[in-house]
């Protein structure tokens, strides 16, 4: 079965790596849409609109109505994180099953209202983290549920990155909901809860803006405490520290101590390295199975299948519950109980 998928927005530079994925699958007829883009470079980095739609050979929409119109079995939001309520509602009043990129939402309120809609309109709607469909978060959690690390009471995490250089809404908190805390926590938060299944119950945050700050206007290095209901405790770093030199974006790590022993997790660990002796540089390539792949084929299974995947809207929300207390503690300079849907 051949399913017609939507992009809509070309926005957030991962719609680059999905626009690939789903043009070189053979059951699926992928168009975009991105009526606000606007190129500012060469690089398929900075292309918009039609523009990257024509490197990337997929179909394109001049219009989110023209898209729509198609009638698309599933579409995929990645747009501003401001504006993924407006898209996940058109969608879902369109009757489209809705991959959504990460965060949810920059409101609460949004949140809650993107839920009532896709579940209005009895549309699936999964969140886009695509690091839980790695091969190395397989193995983590085969661990875990073996019972080898015991209770797991303590999680050190680390999601940095270079600062987002071809996407200046990055760092407008009034289209991106923030800068760093609200670009990274929400990954390692929804590993945490994909392993364990414990709940948030408080946060403790710092966040600065000493690196970048004359590129940045929100915070772009940040430290988050949570206390989840099974006592566990995980501190996460959120940090744009990467330098723009660096070989890669950045990666993500975890370190989990149980009761029963101790694991520590590269999840894109796997890579050839080496040194660019003309530049200089250092060469980092990574290889292994694309999560972004991964995750596209649990959702279109999901939307073949009318059975709901996860990460869904609820782990949208409670990940977002998170990011929001980060937000209010740094603010406050005090612990911060989690709001519950």
């Amino acid at each position: 079965m051949t399913l017609r998928v939507g992009v809509l927005s070309f926005a957030h530079t991962h719609a680059i790596g999905y626009l690939a994925a789903l043009a070189a699958m053979p059951d699926v007829e992928v168009r975009g849409a991105d009526p606000d883009g606007v190129s500012t470079g060469t690089t398929v980095g900075e292309l918009r609109g039609a523009d990257l739609a024509a490197a990337l050979g997929v179909g394109y929409a001049d219009s989110y109505d023209e898209l729509l119109a198609w009638a698309p079995d599933a579409v995929v939001v990645t747009s501003e994180n401001a504006r993924h309520r407006e898209l996940v509602e058109l969608a879902a009043a369109a009757g489209a099953h809705v991959l959504c990129e990460k965060p949810l939402a920059t409101t609460w309120q949004d949140g809650l209202a993107m839920r009532d809609a896709v579940e209005r309109a009895g549309v699936l709607l999964m969140m886009a983290f695509p690091v839980r469909f790695t091969s190395a978060f397989d193995r983590l959690r085969a661990t875990h549920d073996s019972g080898a690390l015991g209770t797991v009471f303590s999680v050190r995490g680390a999601n940095t990155g270079m600062l987002p250089r071809t996407r200046d809404w990055f760092t407008d908190p009034a289209m991106s909901g923030g800068g760093a805390l609200v670009d990274h926590v929400v990954h390692i938060a929804d590993l945490l809860e994909g392993l364990t299944g414990a709940a948030p119950v408080s946060v403790t945050a710092v966040a600065n803006r000493v690196l970048h700050a004359d590129r940045a206007r929100a915070e772009t290095a940040g430290l988050v405490t949570v206390t989840y209901d099974s006592g566990m405790v995980a501190a996460i770093d959120c940090s744009w520290s990467r330098p723009d030199t660096s070989p890669v974006w950045g990666g993500l790590t975890l370190d989990v101590a149980g009761t029963g022993g101790t694991v520590s997790v590269d999840f894109f660990g796997a890579a050839a390295r080496g040194l660019d002796a003309a530049h200089g540089r250092p060469i980092e390539l990574r290889y292994g199975a694309d999560p972004d792949v991964a995750m596209l084929r649990v959702f279109l299974d999901a939307v073949r299948s009318g059975v709901q995947p996860q990460p869904d809207v609820a782990v949208g929300l409670r990940t977002l519950s998170i990011v929001l207390a980060a937000q209010e503690s740094e603010r406050s300079g005090r612990t911060v109980a989690v709001p519950s849907a």
